[in-house]
């Protein structure tokens, strides 16, 4: 067993007196500790590094946005949400949000301790074989759970005929149904279990920086360049790269990354030859390739060389049968990662995630259980569910029917309704113009996208500004104006 580094510890509290605190609490436990009061402060701190523990007081301005950095490109640190709050509202929206855990302010020195033997625990189990093999084996029940429906059981089979030859494989499927599973059961059934596996989530790392995170650079190859630094192809020599989101990938490394899987072959930055390698890719997207293609987008060579062997994982609506098997799972999980015993669902909650569409898959429901192990209240959980209107991605090329639409729109909450009026619409008595008809209209129907795509991508808003094509600032200030006409709205109702 590789030993265990030192805990490296991120504190973000907004109180600057208590953050040093807590700080110096942890230095005296000799880990190794950063120290932040804004969720700006915190997210530079994470450029650099990549703490066991984040210790995060959730008032502290930015702390959603540093949530979401922390989940998307460092998901092997626990977090943990402070708060000053201990109302179940509170834990919920925590957990919600994507905190692995809660303590409420002022805590007890004990309960600390249990948080830091966990992500303790975490950094041992990440750092026991190489390239996360032993993350492989802890996923072991979890992938046996794919095959327990007519859909899965083809995808399974696939997995045993492709796993142990060297072909490229492209999962596809959309967010949250499980396409790193079925990459990390390609790899554990194959000659390479092994040799290292490497992960690279093309849409985590800015492609200024994406190809020396995968090709590696030699000394003076740009300012800072002081030493050589190995990239990922190298990491993964004689085992197996996964590229995740491969859609995301610039075009201009697009080229690049053809050349290894026809050749074999790349060179570093700032590199004088070319190295070779024999490296196994498996690539995932959650996108339709095809259109990215026909954009311009994407390469089109490319994409045949990736495309040699297609998984393509069904959306969980398609799978239903499987929803009462995986909250079975994670409710076992959760339960003994927390040491709580909630109640089983009861049937009416099961009926509601019977007839729920799972925007986010598995992932979703996953987060719902953990929330759920944690607040203890199946109200909240029911409720969140009934106030999610039904997503159908474009990704399954599947169009909801007139039937569906017609009970959405009858379900519609006024909030989000168009008001089309016969009687007075204002001072002068009368009816909307056409003009303004139409620009209602479109409000509601930006709001509609908006929120979906923030549902889509569980309230990331960065990456939902992305998926709208607008700007971070420009979502921001859509929200404000949709949470202030919600306070206008339920006041006119109140009076």
């Amino acid at each position: 067993m590789i030993p265990t580094q030192k805990l490296r510890v991120l504190v973000v509290d907004r109180d600057h007196a208590e953050g040093r605190a807590l700080a110096a609490q942890m230095l005296r436990r000799g880990f190794d500790v950063s120290n932040a009061s804004s969720g700006e402060e915190a997210l530079r701190l994470l450029r650099h590094s990549t703490p066991g523990l984040l210790l995060l007081d959730i008032a502290t301005p930015g702390a959603a946005d540093v949530l979401a950095r922390v989940k998307q490109t460092k998901p092997g640190t626990l977090v943990v949400a402070l708060s000053a709050r201990q109302d179940t509202d509170t834990i919920f929206n925590a957990s919600k949000l994507g905190a692995d855990d809660f303590l409420a302010k002022p805590f007890e020195a004990r309960d600390l301790e249990v948080r830091i033997s966990r992500a303790l625990e975490k950094q041992r189990n990440n750092g026991e074989l190489p390239e996360l093999r032993d993350q492989v084996r802890r996923n072991h029940d979890f992938a046996a759970l794919f095959g327990t429906s007519p859909r899965m059981e083809e995808v399974k089979n696939t997995i045993e005929q492709v796993a142990d030859t060297t072909a490229t494989v492209l999962v596809r499927g959309e967010s949250g149904t499980g396409k790193e599973v079925v990459a990390r059961m390609i790899y554990a059934h194959s000659s390479r279990m092994d040799k290292p596996f490497v992960k690279v989530n093309c849409a985590a790392i800015p492609h200024e920086l994406l190809e020396s995170e995968l090709f590696g650079y030699e000394p003076g190859a740009f300012t800072g360049a002081n030493k050589q630094k190995l990239g990922k192809f190298d990491l993964a020599n004689t085992g197996t790269l996964f590229l995740d989101e491969v859609s995301e990938m610039h075009p201009a490394l697009q080229a690049k990354l053809l050349h290894v899987l026809q050749d074999g072959e790349f060179s570093r930055l700032g590199g004088k030859r070319d190295i070779s390698v024999d490296v196994r890719v498996l690539a995932a997207t959650n996108k339709p390739l095809e259109h990215a293609v026909q954009e311009g987008t994407f390469r089109e060579d490319l994409f045949y060389r990736l495309n040699v062997i297609t998984i393509h994982i069904p959306p969980l609506r398609e799978r239903r049968e499987e929803i009462a098997v995986f909250l079975d799972f994670f409710l076992r999980k959760y339960s003994e990662f927390y040491g709580k015993q909630p109640p089983p669902f009861s049937d009416y909650a099961m009926a509601r995630m019977l007839e729920y569409t799972w925007p986010g898959n598995i992932r979703e429901l996953e987060n719902l259980v953990k929330r759920y192990v944690i607040v203890g209240n199946e109200a909240q959980i029911t409720r969140e569910l009934s106030t999610h209107k039904p997503i159908v991605s474009s990704f399954s090329g599947l169009a909801p029917s007139p039937v569906k639409d017609e009970k959405a729109a009858a379900e519609r909450s006024p909030s989000t309704a168009i008001p089309i009026t016969t009687g007075k619409a204002g001072s002068d008595g009368e009816s909307p113009s056409l003009l303004e008809i139409g620009r209602r209209a479109a409000m509601v129907a930006e709001r509609e996208a908006i929120e979906r795509v923030l549902t889509q991508t569980r309230w990331n808003r960065r990456q939902a500004a992305k998926i709208l094509k607008i700007s971070y600032k420009a979502l921001l200030n859509k929200l404000k104006i949709i949470e202030e006409q919600n306070a206008s709205q339920n006041k006119n109702l109140s009076a």
